[in-house]
């Protein structure tokens, strides 16, 4: 293997972690403030996709990408409202089921609306065709679009959570729910303020992705999956361990197609699932079971 194709390899993988990572944050700022896992996070990536698509034939690309993240941010706040809030007595497994519901809802919903035809954004940079040279490796300037973006939500999330009251309150209600209460913090309100943002970064997600792998009204589920397992990989409740592991996990398919077939991409991913789960439950990251948006 060259040292260019090496490359290749490196930045296919980042670029797939990016977007894993992406959907892990989402798990996690959801289970800090409920405890619960939304099994529905891989449909806001695709809505995202989807409805930035759609506003895209009637408006230029960067206001349809921005009212596409708060459309969904929109929905899953208000998915909060009517599923999770009226169903806070339910059991754990009682809340992943309703969530596990709802992903099929939208899933349906967008096949109403959407049909099963592919659709594709723009590229933010260039076209389909544009490149740029790295040291030999050749890659889509949109690679760098998902790279950066992630990279800045990731800052701009460490710097909501330490220095804003409001990322504050979100960071009370995951330590201890009931002294939030007791210290006058509106939890309902930060429960709904994550299912929001959740949503809101899924569907940026979507939105930078949509270009490369195009969008599809059944593509949440894999995602969602994939999400879950570097969630799992980095420790549940961890949202800076997601990234790292999200870029492992990339960097792992990525060189696993280089010596076995692209089929098996996904059984690597399931295995590596199953064995942190049986020697490491916690995590790769040691993340404690409780909820730790303190790591920000």
């Amino acid at each position: 293997m060259t040292s260019e194709q090496i490359l290749q390899y490196i930045f296919s993988g980042i670029t797939v972690g990016s977007i894993y990572a992406l959907v892990a944050i989402g798990y996690n700022i959801i289970y800090n403030t409920t405890g619960i896992i939304n099994l529905a996070q891989g449909e806001f990536v695709m809505l995202g996709g989807m409805i930035a698509y759609s506003l895209s034939q009637i408006m230029s690309l960067v206001p349809a990408v921005v009212l596409a993240v708060l459309i969904t941010g929109a929905v899953g706040s208000l998915i909060e409202i009517v599923f999770i809030r009226r169903m806070k007595k339910s059991s754990v497994l009682g809340m992943i089921v309703i969530t596990i519901g709802i992903s099929i809802i939208i899933r349906e919903i967008a096949l109403l609306i959407w049909d099963e035809q592919i659709r594709a954004l723009r590229f933010f940079t260039g076209n389909e065709i544009s490149s740029i040279d790295i040291l030999g490796a050749r890659i889509s300037p949109q690679v760098l679009w998902i790279v950066g973006v992630t990279a800045l939500i990731v800052m701009a999330l460490y710097l909501f959570f330490r220095f804003t009251l409001t990322g504050q309150a979100m960071r009370a209600c995951s330590s201890n729910t009931r002294a939030a209460k007791l210290c006058g913090i509106r939890t309902s309100r930060m429960v709904n303020l994550s299912f929001m943002l959740a949503a809101g970064i899924g569907a940026l997600g979507g939105c930078l992705v949509s270009p490369l792998t195009q969008t599809h009204y059944s593509m949440g589920s894999e995602l969602a999956i994939k999400g879950f397992i570097v969630a799992i990989l980095g420790g549940l409740g961890n949202p800076m361990a997601a990234v790292a592991a999200g870029l492992l996990l990339g960097l792992i398919e990525s060189f696993s197609i280089s010596f076995l077939p692209m089929v098996y991409k996904d059984v690597i991913s399931i295995l590596i699932l199953l064995v942190i789960l049986v020697l490491k439950p916690s995590g790769l990251f040691g993340s404690r079971q409780t909820s730790s948006l303190k790591d920000f």
